[in-house]
Formats: structure tokens, sequence, C-alpha cells
């Protein structure tokens, strides 16, 4: 603590002088200032701040507790004790109620004098640091503040970011950052969109994209799996129809055109489309309106059509397995997925479905080793991004802090899952689980099941369910899950 610095107000010049010369004697080093006035008084105050102030309450002109109130509203931190006379209690009270730390009454007790300086003193210092600290912790706290709302900003931007409709599609890729700018070009459009692509590559997203950047976000986006659909129901799915339209329709029901009025209907895998049904999407394309089953009126339906397919169009419409007027109908904006083999970017975002599984799945992993970078980069990833984002999955679950080659192991250099190989595998400690070279044969055996009978049923894939003893659905998940085209099959069977 600096030497105090002590201010003394009276206008009884005699008393001033008596009570500096005391508490020079009695409290050593002390600084101390007179005023004879409380104008006076004012001038010292407003120049220099002071650990403690004494002043008599009667003065001519301002008057003590006129001068206390000064003090209060310019130096509230400031205690102030009041010399009174003999008797003057009333005045006494009126000036603790004023702010006073203490009332010094005539003829002066220097020791009590004093001693209640002292006490003035130090409180004023204690009350000095308890301010100080305040002010340190209200800068900590607005700096804490500061610090969350950047951080808070910092968050809202990365949520952003991971909410951003472009988020899977825009990276490295030279190849992707074509289809990113083609989806914001045509997004706010009234064009209907052909999104071609090998399975797995992301045309949903693209869809989903599209949807999410146009003036229809707020409305409904409608995802139909035409291959999931038998042909008998696609119709009813599609266009809805009514109570008695046929043999079980118990009640009205809306189909997908209905449910995505206002938004955009997205048609997955639209080549397996029966001929019968292309028809009436034609009409849908062209007048805006759909024929519920049962129904005598058509409904007029608004509907952004976003259309994808997992084999080039074209080629179906040459091999008469798709209309030519429905597919012209379609191609007023074609958006081409690139297969993930031809990609720049596989590392890149092994990189993010790493960072993405890790979090979902409790998992320390947070690194891919250069020799499993290198099996990545050779797989020839049939199932494109989907069986590239399941891969990392798996090997995340198996790996400690790195995704090594062992957790690699049912993949092959040509492309397809090798349980042979994690089989042939010497147990140890850098081979693979007994559950995971299960998994692998599993798949490897439903593999090749679906590709024998879709090759023995010409690509049919509700015959091929019948002879595979499981629901239609299920054998479409299936096929999409190993990358499995139907069509390819059909065409097998038309070279014969």
């Amino acid at each position: 603590m600096n030497q105090p610095r002590v201010l003394i107000v009276d206008d009884d010049l005699a008393l001033l002088q008596a009570l500096s010369e005391a508490l020079r004697l009695r409290v050593g080093e002390v600084t101390v200032d007179t005023a004879d006035s409380g104008a006076a008084a004012l001038d010292r105050i407003a120049a220099r701040d002071y650990d403690a102030i004494v002043t008599d309450i009667k003065m001519p002109g301002m008057d003590g507790l006129a001068l206390l109130a000064e003090i209060r509203a310019r130096r509230p931190d400031t205690p102030t004790l009041m010399i009174t006379g003999h008797g003057e209690h009333a005045l006494a009270v009126d000036a603790l109620r004023g702010g006073a730390y203490d009332f010094i009454q005539k003829p002066i007790d220097r020791d009590y004098f004093v001693a209640s300086l002292r006490r003035a003193i130090q409180v004023g210092e204690l009350s000095r640091r308890v301010k100080e600290q305040q002010q340190a912790l209200e800068r900590h706290a607005g700096e804490l503040a500061r610090t969350v709302e950047e951080r808070t900003l910092e968050l809202q931007e990365a949520h952003k970011v991971i909410q951003s409709p472009l988020r899977w599609l825009t990276s490295p890729s030279r190849q992707m950052e074509k289809v990113v700018q083609q989806v914001k070009r045509v997004a706010d459009s009234p064009l209907t969109i052909l999104v071609e692509g090998e399975t797995g590559t992301g045309k949903e997203l693209v869809a989903r994209a599209i949807h999410q950047l146009s003036a229809r976000r707020k409305q409904p986006f409608v995802a139909v799996d035409c291959g999931a659909i038998p042909d008998t129901l696609i119709e009813s799915e599609l266009f809805g129809y009514e109570k008695g339209a046929f043999t079980g329709a118990h009640q009205r029901r809306e189909g997908q055109f209905q449910l995505a009025e206002g938004g955009s209907l997205f048609l997955d895998e639209i080549v397996n489309l029966p001929l019968p049904t292309q028809v009436k999407l034609l009409r849908a394309l062209q007048e805006r309106q759909v024929q519920p089953l049962g129904r005598k009126q058509p409904v007029r339906v608004d509907v952004r059509i976003i259309a994808a397919s997992n084999v080039p169009l074209e080629q179906e419409v040459q091999g008469g397995r798709f209309r030519q007027d429905v597919y012209y109908r379609l191609n007023e904006f074609v958006i081409a997925l690139p297969p993930l083999r031809e990609r720049d970017d596989i590392l890149h975002l092994a990189t993010e479905f790493l960072a993405e599984a890790s979090m979902e799945l409790g998992r320390p992993c947070r690194a891919i080793s250069e020799e499993a970078a290198q099996i990545l980069l050779h797989y020839r990833w049939p199932g494109n991004v989907r069986e590239l984002r399941n891969v990392i999955r798996r090997a995340t679950l198996l790996a400690a802090d790195m995704i090594e080659p062992p957790q690699l192991s049912f993949l092959n250099g040509n492309g397809h899952p090798s349980p042979a190989t994690a089989r042939r595998r010497a147990p140890g400690p850098g081979g693979p689980s007994l559950k995971a070279i299960g998994e692998a044969a599993v798949a490897d055996a439903e593999q090749q099941a679906i590709r024998r009978v879709l090759q023995a049923t010409r690509g049919n894939k509700s015959e091929a369910a019948r002879h595979l003893q499981t629901a239609y659905k299920t054998l479409h998940l299936k096929m999409k899950q190993y990358g499995i085209d139907a069509g390819r099959f059909k065409e097998f069977r038309g070279s014969r």
C-alpha cells in the first residue's frame, strides 16, 4: 500500500493545523491536505483521490452534509468522517444516513480520532481491492463472453457446413467441383433433372442438394426407389388410388406425386419403371396431372421431378427398355456422377467418413496408415462412395487408433470382397477376427447367390426374390449394398 493521503476540511484554521499535526505524529507516514471550505475541498477532490476525508459539519457556505453528498456522488468509495459539536446527535445521525463512515464529537478525543481514521483508511483500501477484483472479474467475464461468442459463431459456421446440402459433394475432386457447380446452377430453375451414375455414387445426395438449394426447400422432398417396388404395385404407389379401386383398396390413398405437392419428387432407379407406367409418367411430366387408380378425373400436381438412373438411359432407350419420349422429357438437364475409381479424392472422403464413424461409434481411431491408404487407392470400388463409407465404418470399429491393412483384409485388388484371402491369413495379432471372417464369407456367399439367380431369371428381380425365398425389398437392398445391377443380366441374356 502506498503512503495514505488524507484531506481535512474545516473553517477553523487552528483546528486544521492541530488535527494535521496529530495525524503526522501518531499515524506516521501520511500525507495530509487541508481545505478551509467546502468549495476548496471539492477542488482538491476533483484533482486527486484521497484515502479518507475528514470534514466539519457546520461551515459557512457549503456545510459538511452538502459536502458529504458531493463526495458520495464523486468519490463513492472514499470513507468520510464527520466532526460534530457536543450534543448534536441529530446531525450525527443525518451524517451516518448520508453515508458517513463515522462521526467525531467535539471536544475531539485525538486517540479516538486517529484510531477511527486508521480504520477508515483500511476499510477504504479493502473497498478498493474488492472493486479492483470485481473489475478484473468483469473484464475476465467479458473476455470469456467474447470467446464464447466467437466459438459459438465458429460452431454455427461449422454446423452450417455439416448441415449444408453440398457437404458430401464438396471435395478437392475436379470432377465433383463440376457437379457442385451444376447443382447450384440448376437448383432454382424449373427444369426436370436426370442424375446418372453407378450405384453408390451419391445420386440421392445430389437430388436432396438440388431440393435444399431451390425455392421448394420448405416443401416435401419425397424419394421413391422405383427398383424396390414390384411392377404390380408401382402405379398405385406413384399415383395413388381411390377406395374400392381394386381388391384390398379399403380406403383412399394419395400417391407419391400428391405427397410431394409443392416440393420435389425423386424417382431413383427410374430405369426399372415398367413400360405401361412410363406412359402415365409421361402424362404427369407433360400435363402436370396424375390419374389415381379408380378416379375418373385427373388430379393437378405441382411437383419438381428429379430422376436418377444407375445406367445411361439413352442406352436403355436404344435397347427398347425405356420410352424415348419419356427420356426426352427427363433429359432437360443431365448431371453425370463419376464412379469413385475415376475420382481423385478417395482419401479425402475416407478421412471424412473416418471422422464421422469415430464420433458415431465412440472409437479412438483417428487416422489411416500409408499402407491402408494404398489399399483404398488401388481398390476398384464397385459400390462407389456408399461402399467406401461402409468399409471405413467397419474398419473404424475393428481398428485401435489407426486403420491398418488388417482391417481392410476383406478387400482385394479386383474390387470384390475376398473372404478366402481373409480365411487364409494365419491367426495372429494382426489377422482378422472370427466375426470379421464370418461376415466376409456371408457377404461373398450372398453375392454369388444373387448373381446366379439374376442370371437365371434374366434380371427379373421379382422372380429372383421368389427363388431366393426373400422379400423383394430385401433383395433390392442387398443388390444395392453389393453394387449388383439387374440390367446387366438382361443384357447378358439378350446377347446369347
